[in-house]
């Protein structure tokens, strides 16, 4: 079984709609393994995005991501980085599929309600930035 990170963004959990989102995750026949609602400081948001310092959009980001609470989560499942990245749809909201997570909650970008990782490595890195061995229990 492969394992994934998953973000539910400050503009998501704003519009309240973080048990529908979960609700997607499952229906998809993906497990929430780890799961926290947590409240970034800019520090930590510049820390976990700090790939993109020095691009255009990086001070909106970390602006972004430490604005309200997110919630973070160990996703669990076959070939589950590219499945959950298919359920979330285009980075573009505008340009996301019907039933994806994006399309259905996400605004106009930078607000596209979710960010899951794109590789293993990436996975387990972004798992580590928040979660102890010990809190993934599934």
């Amino acid at each position: 079984m492969q394992t994934t990170f998953s973000m539910i963004k400050p503009d998501a959990t704003a519009k309240n709609v973080t048990g529908a989102i979960n609700a997607m995750i499952e229906n998809a026949g993906i497990r929430i393994i780890a799961q926290k609602r947590i409240q970034m400081t800019p520090t930590q948001a510049g820390q976990f995005y700090a790939e993109h310092k020095g691009k255009p959009f990086y001070d909106g980001l970390v602006e972004m991501m430490s604005s309200g609470p997110i919630v973070v989560q160990v996703l669990q499942g076959e070939d589950v980085i590219k499945r959950y990245r298919t359920l979330m749809g285009a980075t573009n909201p505008a340009n996301a599929e019907e039933g994806t997570i994006r399309k259905a909650f996400g605004g106009e970008l930078p607000y596209n309600a979710v960010h899951g990782s794109d590789s293993p490595e990436s996975a387990a890195r972004e798992i580590s930035f928040f979660f102890a061995q010990t809190e993934i229990v599934g």
